[in-house]
């Protein structure tokens, strides 16, 4: 690894001062058992934003994370929603309120209560939604992304208000949001009906990760997303294999020579006209990334640059879904149209609109024999990115060190966070921090996802500290 740590200059340091830290870390500790079973408790509810899973569960999630909130000693505690585009409700979003005490700032604290779907159960050494300890994690859907999230902002607010009491005077927000993994699609619409229930001097957004297990990062960037699907049809109907086949070529086929045009041969995104760029502030081995990753022996690496750029500068176009008939149920037929499901991750700096025309142009201008292809558009968020001047950003990464014993990274995260646009423009002057507690092998959105049970206890902590510190000093420099 190359200078991973951040350095904080010496006019800007913090010491701990009059920050209680030994008193915080034993009221965290003294709690953490409760904390985790808090955790294990919302594991076990299935809360899925998709329309295809039982709202009630979503419900059931949102209901008892407010009762969770109460039991802070908040009392402003609501169940809040939107309706889609289509007239739909959105999901349940549970948002508590604290009012500062006079010229204290506002923090919000942000985090989701629904979860990825589980996928195939037979994927998981264990119930996806039953929470089990094993080996220091914590395993189960919704463990470290993003219910640890949620655990993290109750624990250290607890922890602070026991310990500071009458002198804790800091303004905080609690907005848990209830669709996140299904694209947020009501938060705009939630923002601007309650821009002023929501607003703040700083916002958390606990749904990143860290740098690897013992070592916490700040995200100081994330790409941006769009997806959709993108169609190939040859045939007005199906006809056998054998009477027809030759002349003209099934539509699987024709699709995969499609996908086969969206990279190069070294395996760089090959739509042209998106941004990207090679410079990254800290950067992984080889080998750390595969076996973060659990790339297989002999399987070469894609793409050119360094890691850490193909993984946060630089564009990654994924299929990560095909409509074709499945092996076990396909007859002798050539397949009239095939479909493919695209995720394109963008880089700093990229507008979705200009990427989502780029791609469409590509798709269209890459017809093979000629084939006709429709494409369509689906979500897209924008990419986001800052720099640690801030701060609120020095006193997090003051909070950070504290905490795990050892220098904070400042990095990049190759996943996507659409909303934090959102968010900056409603609240242009906001400062915003983007925490986490998941680690290289946490698998979020996949099968055995899990928590480093350590690691969030030092989460929880730190955000104890960076709430007190705030609390203490302010926003000044």
């Amino acid at each position: 690894m190359t200078s991973a740590h951040a350095e904080i200059p010496q006019n800007q340091q913090r010491n701990s001062g009059t920050i209680p830290v030994e008193a915080l870390s034993k009221a965290v500790s003294d709690s953490f058992a409760t904390t985790l079973a808090s955790l294990k408790e919302l594991v076990s509810i299935p809360g899925i934003a998709w329309a295809s899973f039982d709202p009630a569960e979503l419900d059931r999630s949102a209901e008892v994370v407010s009762s969770m909130v109460r039991a802070t000693g908040m009392e402003d505690v609501r169940i809040l929603r939107c309706d889609k585009p289509d007239g739909t409700p959105g999901g349940p979003a549970v948002v508590a309120r604290r009012a500062a005490a006079d010229g204290k700032a506002t923090i919000l604290l942000y985090a989701h209560h629904d979860v990825q779907p589980p996928g195939d159960r037979a994927l998981w050494n264990s119930e996806p939604f039953v929470a089990e300890e094993r080996d220091g994690r914590l395993y189960g859907r919704g463990a470290a992304d993003d219910k640890a999230g949620i655990m993290a902002h109750l624990a250290a607010y607890s922890a602070v208000t026991k310990v500071l009491g009458d002198e804790f005077g800091l303004g905080v927000t609690l907005f848990f949001e209830g669709e996140e993994e299904a694209g947020s699609p009501t938060f705009r619409a939630f923002l601007e009906e309650h821009k002023e229930l929501l607003r703040a001097d700083v916002i958390v957004v606990a749904d990143s990760s860290n740098w690897k297990v013992g070592i916490p990062a700040l995200t100081t960037s994330l790409r941006g997303l769009v997806d959709g699907t993108f169609e190939v049809r040859v045939l007005g109907h199906a006809v056998h294999s054998g009477m027809f086949g030759g002349p003209v070529l099934d539509a699987p086929t024709l699709l995969s020579r499609l996908i086969a045009t969206l990279h190069d041969d070294d395996g760089n995104v090959a739509v042209a006209g998106l941004v990207a760029r090679d410079e990254v502030a800290v950067d992984l081995t080889e080998a750390e990334y595969r076996a973060d990753a659990s790339v297989l022996d002999g399987v070469q690496l894609a793409g050119s640059g360094t890691i850490g750029s193909r993984l946060w500068t630089k564009p990654a176009l994924s299929i990560i879904g095909m409509d074709v008939p499945a092996v076990d149920v396909a007859s002798n037929t050539l397949i009239p149209a095939a479909r493919a499901k695209f995720s394109m991750r963008l880089a700093p700096g990229q507008d979705p609109d200009a990427a989502m025309e780029a791609l469409k142009q590509h798709v269209e201008d890459h017809a093979p024999f000629g084939a006709k292809v429709t494409f369509t558009p689906g979500e897209r968020g924008n990419p986001f990115s800052t720099d640690t001047s801030s701060a609120a950003a020095r006193t997090a990464l003051w909070a950070l060190e504290e905490s795990w014993g050892v220098e904070p990274v400042e990095m990049g995260i190759g996943g996507s966070i659409p909303f934090i646009a959102d968010l900056t423009e409603m609240y242009p002057d906001v400062q915003i921090l983007v925490t986490g507690v998941e680690d290289p092998d946490s698998r979020a959105h996949s099968a055995n996802e899990s928590l480093h049970i350590g690691d969030f206890r030092h989460a929880v902590l730190a955000e104890a500290l960076l709430l007190a510190r705030l609390n203490a000093d302010g926003l000044g420099s």
